[in-house]
């Protein structure tokens, strides 16, 4: 049985507003699968998907932000993970680095805004992690990227289903 068939057995017990904000704060799914299984399967209305999946989108992000850096530098002391990170930090100063010196904290929000793959409040926690971005100028960049991306996603969603059931004559 895969993790996706596990998750789905666990979800199947807990309550449809439950399984939206658990999904949210899943670091693959994030708001961009728990929006669309909100209002697609569990029939949710879409005000109620986009709270739901903003609240548990962001749930993770506070540990993430306090305890990412005692955690890496615990880590590091071990050299694989000590490789590891110096890649990682290599990597994503030399790829964003000029939009981050440039743009600040609004580089986190757009970032985080963007409802594509490996986007995302998990992976701006990181990249306010990587940049140095402090708690304070973080975390509110992060939640409106969360809140833009949240409102793209649910306006897809309403839109896609919207286009599906006038094509299939449910309208």
């Amino acid at each position: 049985m895969s993790a996706a068939d596990h998750l789905a057995e666990i979800l199947s017990s807990v309550p449809d507003w439950l399984a939206t904000i658990i999904i949210a704060a899943i670091p693959i799914a994030e708001l961009r699968g728990a929006i669309p299984v909100a209002i697609g399967v569990y029939g949710m209305a879409p005000e109620a998907a986009y709270f739901l999946a903003v609240l548990g989108n962001m749930i993770p992000v506070i540990p993430l932000l306090l305890f990412l850096d005692p955690v890496s530098t615990y880590l590091r002391s071990f050299k694989p993970f000590d490789m590891f990170f110096s890649w990682l930090f290599e990597r994503t100063h030399r790829n964003h680095t000029r939009n981050f010196e440039k743009y600040g904290t609004m580089a986190l929000t757009l970032f985080v805004a963007v409802p594509l793959p490996v986007t995302g409040a998990w992976t701006g926690s990181a990249a306010a992690f990587v940049f140095g971005i402090e708690f304070k100028h973080a975390l509110p960049a992060i939640l409106v990227g969360v809140m833009i991306a949240g409102l793209i996603v649910t306006f897809v969603t309403v839109t896609g289903i919207s286009v599906i059931d006038l094509l299939s004559g449910n309208i």
